[in-house]
Order: structure tokens, then sequence, then C-alpha cells
């Protein structure tokens, strides 16, 4: 397998303030984590800086507007009770959003097989014209707009296993048959949409709540009996991993119970259907994960999933005990 990470470093820049979760040193565990001999084959890029075409394929120009101009000078503004800018987010919104792009070009031009960005700010909770929840530009839904009005992808799967419910990708396409967007996420948990009530207007979104307190073999399930089965049928060109390792058992903002092991599976899984349907292409973009030693284990196992090696290969520390 020929696997690409895409990063850049004005994750750094994008400054949430002391005790926020969604801060740099996310990105600085799982690129720490990567740095290691098992990953010596990937192919490390820097993420571009979208431009504004591929954005306007998902934002209206007013809110891309907006979002430039919100942030300060100096110090930092809330555009709402989570969501943070400082002076220099926008330069790591852009190269976050950017890197689902060039992830989408290297994998629709057949560069790669399959590709992570490990970039922030997130992207699966910001809507067509509103921040929400860490979130700006909506990351996954730009690569899926990107793959198919540049590449010509007729159908696109987007697979969301954050602890959170996707709202923003789902509001963006709920109106568009050829994309499937399918999650499995905590409910009740913020932002409290996801259930498996809410399909879309042609029937491509897919809901697999989990309760607090399950671990794989309720997760495992629901995958098996209400996603893959329906990305199967859809016969993807595409598929966009919304890659939150945030329902890890030792994530402070979710109550799921989800080991390194389980994003693997699921991975595997992903990649199966890939291979049928899709020419192997799978683009992958973080979203959550907030726990550190959570979070980079989990994107290391996903990670050495999509190159095509064991996680048992993975020479790291030994996770720490469970309180």
């Amino acid at each position: 397998m020929t696997t690409h990470l895409f990063s850049h470093f004005s994750y750094a820049l994008h400054d949430t303030g002391p005790h926020h979760p969604e801060r740099p040193d996310r990105v600085r565990a799982i690129l720490d984590a990567l740095d290691d001999q098992s990953f010596a084959g990937l192919r490390r890029l820097v993420a571009p800086s979208a431009d504004r075409a591929a954005l306007l394929r998902v934002h209206p120009s007013r809110y891309i507007d907006a979002i430039e101009a919100a942030g300060p000078a100096q110090g930092r503004v809330y555009l709402d009770a989570d969501t943070v800018m400082s002076a220099k987010s926008y330069e790591a919104i852009m190269h976050s959003a950017g890197g689902a792009v060039a992830a989408a070009d290297a994998v629709m031009c057949g560069e790669s097989d399959n590709a992570f960005v490990a970039m922030r700010p997130p992207g699966h909770h910001a809507g067509m014209a509103s921040p929400m929840g860490f979130c700006f530009f909506n990351n996954a839904a730009i690569a899926a707009r990107h793959a198919k009005a540049v590449h010509g992808a007729e159908r696109v799967a987007i697979l969301d296993f954050d602890v959170h419910h996707g709202n923003g990708t789902q509001e963006i396409f709920w109106l568009d048959p050829s994309v499937l967007y399918a999650s499995t996420h905590q409910m009740p948990l913020f932002p409290g949409t996801g259930g498996s009530n809410e399909c879309g207007e042609h029937g491509n979104i897919v809901n697999a709540p989990l309760s607090a307190g399950d671990g794989g073999t309720q997760f495992r399930e629901a995958v098996e009996s209400r996603i893959l089965p329906r990305i199967d049928d859809f016969r993807p060109d595409l598929i966009i991993l919304s890659a939150g390792f945030d329902a890890h058992e030792y994530d402070p903002l979710g109550g799921l119970k989800l080991v390194e092991s389980d994003f693997v599976w699921i991975t595997e899984a992903a990649m199966e259907i890939a291979a049928r349907h899709a020419k192997g292409r799978i683009v992958s973009v973080l979203e959550g994960g907030y726990d550190l030693e959570g979070l980079s284990r989990s994107a290391a196992a996903h990670v050495l999933t999509l190159v095509g090696r064991s996680f048992d290969t993975y020479a790291s520390p030994q996770p720490k005990a469970k309180e």
C-alpha cells in the first residue's frame, strides 16, 4: 500500500487557549507517534492552503469571508461557547481544508492508495454557514465535493466514527443523493443530533447511535448491521473517513469504551469496501480525540492499518493502566 500523510506547521498556530481540549498538542502527539520506524513507508507531504473554489463547493462566499474576518489581531475570540479563533487560526483552518483536498487529489489521481490528514481544527460539526464544536470549515465535505467536481467521482461515502455526531456533514449532504453519510456515535451527547430516524431526503444518511458505556462489541455490531451494508450497496468511488478517536476509553469528552483494535477493525472494514468498489481509495481526515495517549495510539493503529501493517509491530510505550 502507498499511504500519504499530510500536515502543516500551522496546526500549532491555532491557539485555543489554556485548558481547551482542541489544542496543538493533539496533532503534535500524533506526529510524534508516527515518527517511528514502523511508519518509514509513509510519504510525508505538506498540506497546502485550500483555494477558495474548493471552499465554495460547500460554504457560501459570505460565510468564508466572515470566518476570515473573525480572527482577531491579537488574543482570542469565541464564535460560540466552544469554538475559538486566534490571530493565526485562519491559516490553520485553510491548511486543514487544503490537506483534505490534496489527499483527495492524491488518491483520485492514483498517486497513493490512501491518505491521512493530520491537521486541526477538525471539521465535521461545521455546517454550510455555521461554525460549531471546534470546527470552521467542513474538511470531509470539501474533500468529497472536490473529488466529484475535479475528478469525476460519482458516489462518495463518508464514514464518521467520532464519538460525536457530525451534524455539519449531515446537514451539508441531507439533500445530495450522490454522497452517503454514515455515522456511529454516542447518544445522547453533543451536538444532540444523529438519531437512527434521521435518514436524509434520499435515504443517504445512516446513523447508528451507541449508548454511554458501549465498547467494541456494541460498536462492531452497529457498524456491521447498519453501516457497512449500506456503504457496500452504495458502491462508492471514494471513501472518506471522518477519523475521530474520542470514542477511545480514555477520552474525557465521551463515554464509549473503544480501544486501538476497534479502530484497526473499522479501518480494515472500510478498506475492504474501498478495494471492491473504489480501487482502494480512502481519504482519512482527523476529527476528535482529546486524551493524548489514547489519541496517539489510536491514530497510529489507524495509519498502520492504512499502510498495510499490523499494529502489533508498533514499538510504542505500553498504554497507561485503566483507572
